[in-house]
């Protein structure tokens, strides 16, 4: 049944029409309230994005009725992930099936991708108003009110309910929180398509470079002899010179081994393409009278690979039970409209917190060295140890402990030990002073390593560490005292799409107790929150 109120063009209107805002639409409009949803653009249209689908995402596609469609069913699968250092291919490690879970991913362009969501809205029900764009909103009594402009001239929109999914440069984000993103969660990233692209079909690749790391680089296998091929920064590690990313991607392509095998015979097709991304910050409200924040313009991005289209795709489905509810009651200010970010806080907060903790780590570039050694043992371990790879590729694709995942504190077990040296053949480093790494050469003589940060920069580290440090604690103690030994596990259904309790046969993912060592300072943090 209709619900719509006198006095209101519609119950919800959306801002921003990607995965988050396609997808919230859709599932409220098929519940009977009038749901209108703007986006700028005029569909279809392309969006900067590596494009791979991960297993969760899958389902909450096939939730939405998406996945059924044979062009979607026909898009390319990626089952593997090859992981390489400095050119060197590591280690091959397959997408794990977890619960109803498929073993795999898909690589589907965005802008097809975008596209069929929308599609589902319409079909459901909603109205989707393409080409308008939103200039202003305003609170009003008992409603919002959202203007534009179009081609056709100015508008304006009369609604109960906001939700906000227009992006990480988000202007209902901006106009809930007063202030733009902070620089610190900020990524940007560049993306390119190539024709004719060698190598396994069904094999992704995740790079990484000493001169370019934190960042990493990508090539993902899109069908047909296509490939997406990218490479990502954190904003506040981004070298200060004239190059930027475009270039970066450029000389990859040229120097590194492992991309010029695949990109031996491949073209380029238009344009290297960037956009900046606004990862995951807690402290930020999702929720207003009558606002909700959805997606990337929530922030809902992992810090540590750059992870949107699951978490989008999840924060539409609790927003529209939330918003539901509201509308239902309609009770929707702050207070009532909490539980989504409840919702959002208690799914992801812990993982994300992990993710900032290493975020904050890596920013420290003077110690590269030691992250992409720590790279190289996990690797070493995954191609040797199966169950050790499981929980691996489990991390890798963005499979969480709430669906079966190893969890938050068992990955932090594994990248604590991949920090502790080998006991024999391997130097240790150590901190000098104002920051700087130095390696004891043969002849006992400190060298210092190539990157040297200033005292300020290394006091701006050690700060941002120390915060994410405590945000991390806090959320791992929380959810060991809440975990009752008896409520079974939650894995998603893909067939169904939703979630239903399962046990699992056995936990791989148990957290080892951790005997005290004199073993290096990073790897012995991060060993001990994992307690």
């Amino acid at each position: 049944m209709r619900t719509g109120a006198p006095g209101h063009d519609a119950d919800a209107v959306v801002v921003g029409g990607g995965p988050a805002g396609a997808a919230a639409a859709a599932r409220l409009a098929a519940r009977g309230f009038r749901t209108v949803l703007i986006d700028r653009a005029s569909f279809p249209r392309d969006k900067v994005c590596g494009d791979f689908v991960g297993p969760t995402a899958l389902a909450e596609l096939a939730d939405l009725g998406v996945a059924q469609a044979e062009p979607f069913r026909a898009t390319s699968k990626m089952a593997d992930l090859a992981l390489h250092v400095d050119g060197d291919q590591l280690t091959v490690m397959g997408i794990p099936q977890v619960g109803g879970l498929p073993g795999y991913g898909r690589v589907i362009p965005r802008l097809q991708l975008d596209a069929w969501i929308l599609d589902a809205a319409r079909h459901a029900g909603a109205t989707v108003l393409d080409g308008r764009k939103v200039t202003a909103v305003q609170q009003v009594p008992d409603a919002i009110t959202v203007r534009g402009q179009s081609a056709a001239g100015p508008w304006q929109l009369r609604t109960r309910l906001l939700l906000g999914a227009d992006g990480s440069n988000s202007m209902v984000a901006r106009t809930l929180r007063g202030d733009v993103p902070p620089r610190r969660d900020r990524i940007v990233a560049v993306r390119a398509y190539f024709d004719e692209v060698g190598g396994p079909a069904g094999q992704g690749d995740v790079c990484f470079r000493s001169d370019s790391f934190p960042g990493y680089y990508w090539l993902f296998p899109a069908g047909g002899g296509t490939a997406n091929l990218g490479v990502g920064m954190l904003v506040s590690t981004y070298p200060q010179s004239g190059r930027n990313l475009r270039e970066m991607l450029l000389r990859l392509i040229a120097e590194d081994a492992s991309l010029r095998y695949r990109l031996r015979g491949a073209r380029m097709r238009g344009k290297v393409l960037g956009h900046p991304l606004t990862t995951y910050n807690p402290r930020l409200p999702l929720t207003g009278d009558r606002v909700m924040l959805l997606g990337d313009a929530a922030g809902l991005i992992n810090p540590l690979n750059g992870e949107g289209i699951q978490y989008a795709l999840h924060s539409a489905r609790w927003a529209a039970d939330i918003a539901a509810e509201c509308l239902a009651s309609d009770r929707l200010d702050a207070a009532s409209l909490e539980g989504y970010q409840q919702r959002v806080h208690q799914s992801l907060r812990k993982d994300m917190a992990f993710s900032r903790l290493v975020v904050e780590l890596f920013r420290n570039r003077n110690l590269n060295h030691v992250w992409l050694r720590a790279l190289r043992t996990i690797a070493s371990r995954a191609k040797t140890d199966p169950d050790y790879a499981h929980r691996v590729g489990c991390v890798l694709s963005g499979l969480t402990p709430a669906v079966g995942a190893p969890g938050t504190g068992a990955a932090a077990v594994m990248f604590g030990q991949a920090l502790i040296p080998s006991p024999a053949g391997v130097s240790r480093h150590r901190l000098g002073r104002r920051g700087q790494s130095v390696r004891p050469t043969p002849n006992g003589i400190d060298e210092p390593a190539r990157y040297s940060i200033t005292p300020g920069e290394f006091k701006d580290w050690a700060a941002g560490t120390g915060r994410a440090l405590a945000e991390f604690t806090t959320q791992l103690t929380r959810a060991t005292i809440t975990r009752s030994p008896h409520r079974p596990d939650r894995v998603m259904d893909l067939g169904a799409g939703i979630a239903k309790p399962a046990r699992l046969a056995s936990r791989p993912w148990a957290i080892p107790t951790v005997r005290r060592t004199h073993h290096r300072p990073f790897g012995r943090m991060i060993l001990i929150l994992a307690l």
